[in-house]
C-alpha cells in the first residue's frame, strides 16, 4: 500500500511517499520526496493512506539537515527507476555533504560519454527522493547552477545552508543575474 504525508520545511511542505506491505508492519522504503510546484511530483492519489507516523525517522533526518547537524542521509527507500538511473543516482549520494560536482563529473563517474551525458542530466533531473540524493549538488562545469526540478531558488538555499561554493548568488546558468543576456 502507497502512505504518505507531510513535513514543514524551509523548501515549504515535503511530500513523503513510500510503501508498506497490506499487513502495515513492515515498510519498504520512502519513494518520493517532493516540494510544491517541483516538475515531476507526484500527487496524493485516491487510495494512498495518510500516514505520518511511518515517516517519524524521515522527519527526524530531514530536520537535522536543515538544522545543519546531518550531513549524510540514512534511510531506507525503494528503489525505482531503470539501472542507469540508479548507477546516476548512487553517485550523487556519494557528492560530499557541502561540495558540488559537475554533470560531466557525474557522467564520467557512471562511465557515460557523447550522448549519454545529457541522459545523465535527465536522469539527475528525475531523481525523486530531492535533498536525500542531493541532485542539488550537481552544477555546471562553468560553476552556474543549472536545472533543479524544485527550481534554483531552492538548490541555492540548500547550497547555501552546506556552505557550498557554488551558493554565489549572482551565478545562474551561466550568466550573471541582472546583466542582460546577448
Amino acid at each position: 500500500m502507497t502512505v504518505y504525508a507531510y513535513a514543514d520545511s524551509p523548501l515549504g511542505a515535503m511530500l513523503l511517499v513510500g510503501r508498506e506491505d497490506d499487513a502495515g508492519a513492515r515498510r519498504t522504503g520512502l519513494v518520493s520526496l517532493s516540494v510544491p510546484g517541483q516538475k515531476g511530483a507526484p500527487v496524493v492519489q485516491d487510495g494512498w493512506r495518510h500516514a505520518p507516523g511511518a515517516f517519524a525517522d524521515v522527519v527526524a533526518q530531514l530536520t537535522a539537515y536543515f538544522d545543519g547537524t546531518l550531513t549524510r542521509f540514512d534511510l531506507p527507500y525503494a528503489d525505482t527507476g531503470t539501472d542507469f538511473q540508479r548507477r546516476v543516482w548512487r553517485a550523487l549520494e556519494d557528492i560530499p555533504y557541502g561540495e558540488t560536482v559537475s554533470y560531466g563529473q557525474i557522467a564520467a563517474l557512471v562511465g557515460a560519454t557523447g550522448a549519454g551525458v545529457r541522459a545523465v542530466g535527465t536522469a539527475i533531473g528525475r531523481n525523486p527522493l530531492l535533498v536525500v540524493r542531493p541532485c542539488h549538488r550537481v552544477i555546471g562545469a562553468d560553476g552556474a547552477l543549472r536545472g533543479y526540478a524544485a527550481g534554483l531558488d531552492r538548490k541555492r538555499l540548500l547550497l547555501g545552508l552546506e556552505g557550498a561554493a557554488a551558493a554565489d548568488p549572482s551565478v545562474v546558468a551561466g550568466a550573471l543575474v541582472g546583466t542582460p543576456s546577448p
